[in-house]
């Protein structure tokens, strides 16, 4: 009953928000970018937030603490040094200053701007719609999985009531009524999960009795002191999976679009202290947790949890008292729902904006192209809904697989182009071309070729077949190639490119004062 009355509380409060909000967007930019008007928390906290959902606390933190036994902590430091302190360090500042000067609300309006190509937007956008889908039904299905346990509710129940009230207050409530539950959402992340961590090491005895207890159980090989040590059993794909979740964040369109809607750069230097912190404690207590599942979690013959790693995190979460378990139940509701109102706001906007507004020749104006956003989040939310109910049980579409899959073509095609674009005036369209074509291309062949095809292969104790190994190959094989094929390819036009980079030259003769 306890976790009933909060999660009812928490409901409530998420929907009345979107209410307060319904009508005080007063068009396309407010009802997607905030009016581009948010300060440094509110800002800081809808990165955080979107950066971590159920996917992070139940599929990965399950998966990767598993197989790298306390060392899976690594993942989460990475996550706030290179995904949050650096992101913001080296796309912050530009990203606020281009796409303000671009007047770019999407990642392929600002493709469509700065490399003047329509066809560059057309097909970031068709990108963005296709693979978003696969890591939203992913959000689904580890929220599902952690609330049949709370609730002893059917999994499809739960992911189709997750979908309807999440479409309820995005629908409603627009970018602003996000970014608000954003900020109360993270407070209950990051409250909860200090709390989750702290109960889940004394039910052995504290840090240093876990820690003991996981050294004793051998690894693949039937070394102890393997899960406990400072890099766990196999550090080179461990380093892969720092990779993907760190750097990954730099190319996901619904993460650095958050710097399209900062306010100024003050709120930019403050926001990078809060985001860092806020992924530190949140991600790294999430794998650091996830790293103890083998004590409380049997393996089988294959050496694999007796009920998949998707159930890792709620058989852990078993042990818990009631009212810290419906703590942990509305902080694995707060991640999912704001990634969750994240995701499907920028694939309806990407969809309205750039795919069906540009064949209604100015036939569109503010208030239809908000109607027909509203209409394509219910849309986006039934096709991720459907999905993750298909995929729940199939071994081969676990929770980790579903974003990995996702994050490698979408960072992998976006995060060169996107990134260095911001720098470099010689990045051409050509290069922009390869960087997509590369990195769905070889996302998708390899999920075909070995998530799907059942081939493994391994070179040098690095898993070739793993979809987060190829995801973190394929966006540093893009940061090599864009520039390279830029070398080799037509210029881009020195009058656009003047243009384009003229507000940074702007804002470097502002005084720190006028900053």
């Amino acid at each position: 009953m306890t976790m009933w009355i909060v999660l009812a509380l928490y409901l409530c409060l998420m929907i009345g928000i979107g209410a307060y909000y319904r009508k005080k967007n007063n068009g396309t930019s407010d009802y997607v970018l905030g009016g581009r008007t948010l300060g440094s928390w509110f800002t800081a906290f809808a990165y955080g937030t979107s950066y971590f959902s159920a996917v992070i606390f139940v599929g990965y933190a399950g998966k990767f603490g598993w197989s790298y036994g306390a060392s899976a902590a690594w993942v989460g430091v990475g996550n706030a040094v290179i995904g949050s302190l650096l992101a913001w360090l080296v796309l912050g500042r530009r990203t606020q200053i281009m796409s303000k000067h671009l007047d770019a609300r999407t990642m392929p309006e600002f493709f469509e701007h700065r490399y003047a190509s329509k066809g560059l937007k057309l097909a970031s956008a068709v990108i963005i719609f296709i693979f978003l889908i696969p890591y939203t039904a992913s959000a689904f299905n580890g929220l599902s999985r952690l609330f049949e346990k709370a609730f002893h509710v059917d999994y499809a129940v739960c992911i189709v009531v997750m979908g309807v009230i999440t479409a309820v207050y995005v629908i409603v409530g627009g970018y602003k009524a996000t970014a608000l539950n954003d900020f109360i959402q993270g407070i209950f992340m990051l409250v909860g999960i200090a709390a989750v961590v702290i109960t889940i090491l004394n039910k052995h005895g504290g840090l240093s009795e876990s820690l003991d207890m996981l050294g004793q159980i051998p690894d693949a090989n039937g070394n102890t002191d393997s899960y406990n040590s400072l890099f766990g059993p196999d550090p080179i794909n461990l380093f892969g999976v720092v990779i993907l979740t760190s750097l990954g964040t730099w190319g996901l369109p619904q993460m650095v679009t958050k710097f399209y809607t900062i306010k100024d750069e003050k709120a930019i230097r403050s926001g990078t202290v809060i985001s860092t912190v806020f992924a530190l404690i949140v991600a790294g207590g999430c794998y650091f947790q996830g790293g103890f599942g083998r004590l409380f979690v049997s393996a089988n013959e294959a050496g694999e949890p007796v009920n998949g790693f998707d159930a890792i995190i709620p058989s852990m979460m078993e042990s818990l008292p009631d009212l810290l378990f419906g703590v942990v139940i509305v902080l694995v509701l707060s991640a999912s729902m704001s990634t969750l109102s994240s995701l499907v706001l920028t694939s309806s906007s990407t969809l309205t904006l750039d795919m069906i507004k540009p064949f209604m020749k100015d036939k569109m104006d503010e208030k239809r192209e908000v109607l027909v956003m509203r209409i394509f989040v219910a849309v986006f939310l039934l096709i991720s809904c459907v999905l993750a109910i298909i995929t729940l049980d199939n071994p081969k579409t676990v929770i980790s697989t579903l974003m990995s899959i996702s994050w490698g073509a979408l960072a992998g095609a976006f995060i060169a182009p996107f990134m260095l674009g911001l720098y470099m005036k010689n990045i051409t369209k050509a290069a922009v071309w390869t960087s997509f074509v590369c990195g769905v291309g070889l996302t998708v062949a390899h999920m075909f070729y070995f998530t799907f095809g059942k081939h493994t292969l391994t070179i040098g104790g690095l898993a070739v077949h793993s979809p987060i190994n190829a995801g973190a190959v394929v966006m540093i094989l893009d940061i090599i190639l864009v520039p390279l094929v830029s070398l080799f390819t037509r210029k881009p036009d020195s009058a656009h490119v003047d243009e384009v980079f003229s507000c940074m030259d702007k804002a470097a003769e502002k005084t720190p004062e006028t900053v």
